[in-house]
């Protein structure tokens, strides 16, 4: 699939705010975050810009932007009307609880009721982006059983990053919140590995023989292109990635957004201070830049069902 900058961006940033939106729901009302409005105001902050950002650039990969609000009148069959649903429904708890925190600087009660809310909302919305692509079936490397979890990992993975790195300015330490960021990257990456190996070592049930009905009568294979020049289908689904950058790309996204990002935070917890605080924010500056070239990865390596009839051997 050809892998549009703004949808990279979209599924990367809006992972990373409703991730530290959930977070903040959730810790909050728990009393495990600094009791300060300046750092509710902060967090809180660039979770709504990591997830309107995102939301926005989205909008940029429309045809007619214009008509983006159609997107929210099929909620009852498509996943990405779901996720436009549940995005609009995470803001309202989130305002109420925002308010509360930053302004009064209560947790408890209905304002933290609403916290808990704004963070199954926002962990919904991950869910229902990861959905988008699982419940595609024509192509093989998004309908299986790691693309939900990946994302829902790595969104919580990114989230993270971030609120051990804010956090910092408010507690010269804050092992426990490092040593769960630490674990959590580990589980991300164990998730993104499984997924690597089932993409390497599976295909699809579909072949040439089986889209063209023509199993029955032996070995299959297309005579001629349909084409004489590039279409829609083989420039938006039928993009190939040359097997050399795979095998470069990879190995920077397990470095920037897995490996770094661990040693990283494991340092900031033995150091703690102002060395906490520059090897968290090295530490979320790194994944972003690894997380960005496993989102690109995610689509470039995609193939759909379509690009049987225009030459390839399998999906």
């Amino acid at each position: 699939m050809h892998p549009a900058r703004s949808i990279v961006f979209f599924t990367t940033a809006s992972g990373a705010g409703f991730g530290l939106l959930a977070l903040l729901g959730l810790c909050a009302p728990l009393g495990f975050l600094p009791e300060s409005g300046w750092f509710a105001f902060v967090a809180l902050a660039a979770a709504l810009a990591l997830a309107v950002g995102g939301l926005g650039a989205s909008v940029l990969h429309l045809g007619r932007p214009e008509r983006a609000w159609w997107a929210f009148s099929q909620w009852r069959s498509s996943w990405l009307s779901r996720e436009g649903v549940m995005s609009v429904l995470t803001f309202l708890p989130t305002a109420i609880f925002g308010i509360g925190w930053v302004f009064f600087g209560a947790t408890r009660g209905f304002i933290g009721l609403c916290g808990f809310i704004t963070a199954a909302f926002a962990a919904a919305t991950v869910y229902c982006t990861g959905m988008i692509y699982a419940s595609l079936k024509p192509i093989h490397q998004w309908h299986n059983k790691w693309v939900v979890p990946g994302y829902l990992a790595l969104g919580l993975m990114s989230g993270l990053l971030v609120l051990d790195f804010l956090v910092r300015f408010w507690m010269r330490r804050a092992t426990g919140l490092a040593l769960i960021t630490l674990a959590v990257i580990v589980i991300a990456w164990f998730i993104k590995e499984r997924y690597w190996l089932f993409i390497d070592t599976t295909s699809a049930a579909s072949t040439v023989a089986s889209a063209t009905a023509l199993g029955s009568r032996g070995r299959v294979r297309m005579f001629e292109a349909p084409h004489t020049q590039e279409n829609y289908l083989l420039k938006e689904m039928g993009y190939q990635i040359a097997r050399k950058h795979s095998r470069r790309f990879r190995p920077l996204a397990r470095i920037s957004g897995f490996l770094f990002p661990a040693l990283a935070s494991l340092l900031a917890t033995i150091l703690g201070g102002a060395a906490g605080i520059v090897l968290t924010g090295l530490a979320m500056a790194s994944a972003a830049l690894g997380l960005l070239v496993e989102r690109w990865l995610f689509f470039a390596e995609a193939k759909h069902t379509v690009t049987l009839y225009y030459g390839a051997d399998a999906v």
